[in-house]
């Protein structure tokens, strides 16, 4: 009997001693710091969006398709294939390549953020994972109701 008390005994100054040692913080607890840096690289998008006024003159289904390439410095570039209500309206992009768009984005410290198509002045919000590996988009540009994601990075570059 004493030995088995002597045991417990052993083991509670243990257990006591680890639940007093300083613990370090639990990964998920500490908060991510993104930066524009954190998004670079090819991202592969698809999805579909409906476009109601002012958007377009009713309300109309927005398919595309392609790939994001994030600089890494706030700038890149939209590679986009689309259709809306099942018509190809890739070739009625912007010109001299119709389906290229630039486009510049910010991210935050939480890793939330904006993007901009330029040209067409279309916006959106964004959320990315802190190892820049994923991205989810969001339409913020009236009429346009969108989410796509989570989009991974596919290249680097």
């Amino acid at each position: 009997m004493k030995h088995v008390l002597g045991t417990i005994a052993i083991v509670l100054c243990a257990m006591a001693g680890v639940l007093a040692a300083p613990q370090r913080p639990i990964e998920a607890t500490r908060t991510p710091k993104c930066t524009v840096a954190t998004l670079k690289g090819r991202y592969l998008f698809g999805g579909i969006a409906t476009l109601v006024p002012p958007a377009s003159g009713g309300q109309a289904l927005l398919a595309v398709a392609g790939y994001h390439v994030f600089n890494g410095d706030g700038t890149g570039k939209d590679f986009v294939a689309a259709s809306i209500n099942g018509q190809s309206i890739e070739r009625q992009f912007s010109e001299p390549d119709r389906s290229v768009f630039d486009i510049t984005y910010t991210v935050n410290p939480d890793c939330s953020g904006t993007y901009t198509v330029l040209g067409d002045g279309a916006s959106f919000g964004l959320f990315v994972s802190p190892d820049g590996e994923e991205v989810i988009v969001f339409g913020t540009t009236p009429g346009v109701v969108l989410v796509q994601g989570p989009n991974r990075r596919v290249s680097p570059k």
